[in-house]
């Protein structure tokens, strides 16, 4: 079974439990009394259902009687409805160059808006290439300009920094 389990199917045989009493809940929720384990199998064979093993840190163990094989099945579908319902955040990335033409860069900063107004983060990349490398302050001018044109939509998540030949940040979208 997927995830961690909430229960444990306990048989005759089980070796922590032999010599504890256990606190056994009938199948119709109606609480039955403190048996040993033998028992509360058999109890559990004569019903037709199972011994499961509920709360095991509680003194003492918590046991009902059930069909296992039910409870396996509705816990894996309510794992499935959790998984259906998450959203995993993407990462959306948008690159600049040093030298870009006002055009295109109000076009890049508009979809890095639609990006963040969709829910994702944006990492925005200012790559250098060749001799633009000697001038890293002017990446950092163009990131400030960038700043400044998401302030409104997003919040800085990583500042700038200088990795290699590409000047990395990202963004996370507001409220």
């Amino acid at each position: 079974m997927e995830g961690a389990t909430i229960a444990k199917l306990l048989k005759s045989n089980d070796r922590a439990f032999a010599d504890r009493q256990l606190l056994v809940i009938g199948p119709g929720e109606e609480q039955k009394s403190l048996m040993k384990l033998n028992a509360a199998c058999q109890a559990a064979q004569a019903a037709k259902l199972d011994l499961v093993l509920v709360s095991e840190t509680s003194n003492p163990p918590v046991c009902r009687i059930m069909n296992f094989g039910k409870l396996c099945y509705e816990q894996k579908k309510k794992l499935k409805e959790q998984k259906k319902n998450q959203q995993a955040q993407k990462v959306k990335e948008i690159k600049f160059r040093l030298h870009i033409d006002t055009h295109d860069y109000e076009c890049k900063i508009n979809h890095g808006k639609e990006f963040i107004a969709e829910g994702n983060k944006l990492r925005v990349t200012i790559m250098f290439k060749g001799r633009e490398l000697a001038h890293p302050e002017m990446g950092f001018e163009l990131v400030q300009r960038i700043t400044e044109d998401f302030a409104d939509c997003a919040s800085v998540d990583a500042p700038a920094k200088l990795l290699g030949k590409n000047i990395n940040m990202s963004f996370n979208p507001k409220g």
